[in-house]
């Protein structure tokens, strides 16, 4: 989990401290580094109507190159511009440095819709270690865990989430806001299917667009399918990197023997 300072509108600076954090994950060995949503421009921040790359595209193409050099997996939120459109997009990169999954986020806060299309497809994609899902930060929350629930009926082994958690300028670690709103769900999502869901969000101060003045304070998650929880730094100005060794999940059910499972823990439908 590669928690890293996002400044909007700072795409350089930004894409830097990420090549930072994989090299020193890959120092550490790990196989897959997950990086935070939009990590290009920043989340809702206004240069995303004229700095939006394509994908392929100058900040997908650094981080393809990046992973083929390093014979590391990559997991990362950009800013898509497709056509006229721009989605908020979560990439998928293999060690070879080729982009083998490309998601657009489908549960969209409201201050978002101006920003970014909607995404209208999951799916989960074959890797040498796995049945990989990928989803982006609020399609966790608890009123649309669907979305992750599909994912595990799909097969998926381990769930990766780029994300951008924010809270209002006040807040404080001890206040610990996101116990109910990120911890519970993901939690439910990794017990209930019994495999590993895995978070990691950006830090800083919001410059610019609806959230601006607001905070982005840390706390990634990773979630083992026991229900363990691995958690970042919890702050407005911890940059972190966190190793995690995660079992995946064995993926032992198919199709309506999901259902019969749920009901054997208890899930009425």
């Amino acid at each position: 989990m590669a928690q890293l300072l996002v400044e909007g509108g700072e795409p350089e600076r930004n894409l830097q401290r990420a090549e930072k954090l994989v090299r020193e994950a890959k120092a550490q060995q790990a196989d897959l580094v997950l990086l935070p949503e939009t990590l290009d421009l920043a989340w809702t921040h206004p240069s995303a109507y004229t700095e939006a790359q394509p994908i392929p595209g100058a900040f997908a193409d650094f981080f393809c190159a990046l992973a083929k050099e390093l014979s590391i997996w990559l997991c990362l939120g950009l800013t898509e511009r497709a056509d006229s459109k721009i989605y908020n997009t979560a990439l998928l990169i293999s060690d070879q440095g080729e982009i083998i999954h490309r998601y657009h986020k489908i549960n969209l806060l409201e201050v978002e819709h101006p920003f970014y299309e909607t995404g209208n497809s999951v799916t989960v994609v074959d890797t040498p270690f796995g049945k990989v899902g990928v989803n982006i930060c609020a399609d966790n929350y608890i009123e649309s865990l669907h979305i992750g629930k599909t994912l595990a009926h799909m097969g998926a082994q381990i769930i990766l989430s780029p994300s951008s958690w924010t809270v209002d300028h006040f807040v404080t670690e001890e206040m610990d806001p996101y116990r109910d709103k990120w911890i519970k769900p993901l939690s439910t999502l990794a017990t209930l299917y019994e495999i590993p869901v895995v978070s990691t969000t950006s830090v800083g101060y919001i410059v610019g667009g609806p959230y601006e003045g607001k905070k982005m304070i840390g706390c990634s998650l990773a979630v083992d399918k026991h229900g363990n929880i691995t958690q970042g730094e919890f702050n407005e100005f911890a940059s972190d990197l966190k190793i995690v060794a995660l079992e995946l999940g064995e993926g032992k059910w198919k199709g309506t023997q999901y259902g019969k499972m749920l009901q054997q823990k208890g899930i009425q439908f």
